[in-house]
C-alpha cells in the first residue's frame, strides 16, 4: 500500500507540473499575441502579471488539484475539477492584479482569454494523462489487489467497477464463498445467464477463511483491499474479518446485499451510529434541478444544431443516393409519464414493414452502407436535438423505446415503466456503460432498466456531463454494440 500511495503522489505531482507548464506556455503565447498592447504597460508590470498568474494557480492547486491518480474517479469529476481550478485561478489572479497597481489597466479580458484557453488545454491534458495512467496500470504498475468474500451477485457490480476500467489498476486475487459449481447450479435454477464472479478463482468457503483467520495463518493473502458481501445476520463473521483487516492494515469494504427485492427505492441514513433506510424522491422532481436540466438542454441542443445544420443537407443527399425514401425516420416512442411522442432520426435502413417491431441486429440486411456508418457513429441520432428543443426529450436520460417494446417488456419486467418518470434522452447511463443496442435476452433489458432507474435516483448536473463525455468518446472509439 505504501508503494502504491507513493506512486500515486508521483503521478499527482507530475500532473501538477504539467499544469504549470501549460499555464506558462499560454502566458508566453499571449505575450507574443498581445505584444504591442502589453509592451505599453509600465516596465515590469507584465512580469508581475506573469508571477501573479502562477501564484494564483499555486493557490488553486492546493484546493482543486488533479484527481486522475485516484482510482475511483469519473470523467465528470475530472472535468468539474478542471473547471473549478481554472475559475479559481482566474479569480485569484484578478484580485492579485487589482491589488498590485493594475487598477488603471484592463486585465479582465486577458484573464478571461487565459482561463478559457487554459481550461481547454487542461481538459485535453487530463484525457491524455488518464490514458498514460491507464497504460501504466495495464502494464502491472501502480496496481492494487482485491479479495472478495461472499457469493452474492452484488459482488459482480463491484467486480465490474474494479476490473472493467483498467484506469483503476485493480487485480482480483480470488474469493471465499460458495464453490463455482453451486453458484452455476443456482443461476440455472433461476434461469440466470451469467456467472456472478467470472474469471475469479474460488479460494475456499467462508468457513475456510474464518478458520485461517482464527489460526492467524501467515500464508493468508488478503491483498490490499477486502470486499465483503454477506447477510447482516452474519454480523460476527463480518466484524471478525473487519478486525483482522484493521490488524493487518488492509482496507475493508462492506457491500450490502441488495435491497431491491423490497420493490421500493431506498437510501441509507445514519441515526447516531445506526444505519436506517428511507424512501426518497427522484432529484429531477425538484423544480430547481428540473429547471437547470432544461436550461442546459436548450442551450446545448441549440448550439449543437447551429453547428450541425450545415452538414444536414450533405447527410440527406447521401441517404437519398443510397436508399429511396424519406430522409428522416419518424417513429412513435414512449416518453415521460408513459405518453407517446414522435421521435426523429436520420433514416439508416431501407424502408421496411418491420421498422416499428424489430430491433436492428449486427448484420441487419435492412441497413444500407451509410446508414450502418451513421448508427456506429451516432450520426443518425442528430435530429433528436430537435426533440430536445421541443421539450419532448432531454440530452441525457433513459433511451425511448418503440411502442411494441414498451408493451412487451412492461409485462415481463416489474419496474420497467418507472424509467418513464423522467424525459427520455439521446444518450443515457445504460448506453455508456455497455448496455446499448440489441437486447437478445431478457436479462439485458432488465440490466438496462436497472441502470436507467439508477440514473434517475442519482441524477446530478455533473453526472449528465460525465455521460455526455463518455458518449463523445464512443463517437471516436466505436461501441461494439452500436449497430
Amino acid at each position: 500500500m505504501k508503494n502504491n500511495n507513493q506512486t500515486n503522489e508521483m503521478i499527482k505531482w507530475f500532473v501538477v507540473a504539467m499544469d504549470f507548464l501549460l499555464l506558462n506556455l499560454v502566458l508566453l503565447g499571449m505575450y507574443h499575441y498581445y505584444e504591442a498592447r502589453m509592451m505599453s504597460w509600465p516596465s515590469g508590470l507584465f512580469r508581475i502579471f506573469w508571477i501573479g498568474c502562477n501564484i494564483a494557480l499555486m493557490l488553486s492547486e492546493t484546493k482543486f488539484s488533479t484527481v486522475i491518480h485516484m482510482r475511483m474517479v469519473s470523467a465528470g469529476d475530472v472535468i468539474r475539477r478542471v473547471m473549478l481550478l481554472t475559475m479559481s485561478q482566474a479569480v485569484l489572479a484578478y484580485l492579485f492584479m487589482k491589488s498590485m497597481f493594475f487598477s488603471r489597466f484592463s486585465v479582465g479580458r486577458h484573464l478571461l482569454v487565459l482561463g478559457t484557453v487554459l481550461f481547454i488545454l487542461l481538459v485535453i491534458s487530463r484525457y491524455l494523462e488518464r490514458r498514460v495512467v491507464k497504460r501504466f496500470r495495464q502494464l502491472g504498475r501502480n496496481t492494487r489487489r482485491a479479495l472478495f468474500v461472499g457469493s452474492d451477485p452484488e459482488l459482480l457490480r463491484v467486480y465490474e467497477q474494479l476490473v472493467e476500467d483498467p484506469t483503476m489498476g485493480y487485480r482480483i486475487i480470488g474469493y471465499y464463498g460458495e464453490a463455482p459449481e453451486i453458484i452455476k447450479a443456482r443461476a440455472a435454477e433461476k434461469d440466470g445467464k451469467r456467472d456472478p464472479l467470472p474469471d475469479v478463482e474460488c479460494l475456499g468457503t467462508i468457513d475456510d477463511l474464518m478458520h485461517r483467520i482464527d489460526e492467524d495463518d501467515e500464508t493468508l493473502t488478503l491483498g490490499d483491499e477486502v470486499y465483503v458481501c454477506l447477510s447482516r445476520r452474519e454480523r460476527q463473521t463480518i466484524k471478525k474479518i473487519s478486525d483482522y483487516c484493521d490488524a493487518h492494515v488492509k482496507r475493508f469494504f462492506y457491500v450490502p446485499v441488495s435491497v431491491e427485492t423490497l420493490g421500493i427505492n431506498l437510501k441509507s441514513e445514519l441515526m447516531n451510529d445506526m444505519e436506517v433506510y428511507t424512501t426518497y424522491e427522484n432529484p429531477l422532481q425538484n423544480p430547481v434541478n428540473n429547471a437547470v436540466k432544461r436550461l442546459f438542454d436548450i442551450v446545448l441542443s441549440g448550439l449543437f444544431l447551429i453547428c450541425a445544420l450545415p452538414f444536414f443537407p450533405i447527410i440527406a443527399l447521401i441517404i437519398k443516393i443510397q436508399s429511396p425514401g424519406p430522409v428522416l425516420f419518424k417513429q412513435l416512442r414512449t416518453g415521460i409519464d408513459g405518453k407517446d411522442f414522435k421521435c426523429y432520426k436520420f433514416r439508416s435502413m431501407h424502408v421496411n414493414k418491420d421498422a416499428d417491431k424489430l430491433q436492428a441486429t449486427k448484420d441487419d440486411p435492412r441497413k444500407f452502407p451509410f446508414g450502418n456508418f451513421m448508427r456506429k457513429a451516432n450520426i443518425d441520432e442528430l435530429p433528436q436535438f430537435i426533440n430536445v428543443l421541443q421539450g419532448r426529450m432531454s440530452i441525457v436520460g433513459p433511451r425511448p423505446h418503440m411502442l411494441a417494446h414498451t408493451e412487451e417488456y412492461s409485462a415481463q419486467i416489474g419496474k420497467y415503466m418507472v424509467r418513464h418518470f423522467v424525459k427520455p434522452g439521446i444518450t443515457g447511463w445504460a448506453q455508456v456503460t455497455g448496455f446499448r443496442g440489441e437486447t437478445k435476452e431478457l436479462w439485458q433489458m432488465e440490466e438496462r432498466v436497472r441502470r436507467d432507474i439508477w440514473y434517475m435516483e442519482h441524477w446530478t448536473f455533473w453526472l449528465d456531463i460525465r455521460i455526455i463525455w463518455m458518449t463523445a468518446k464512443s463517437m471516436v472509439i466505436h461501441d461494439k454494440n452500436a449497430y
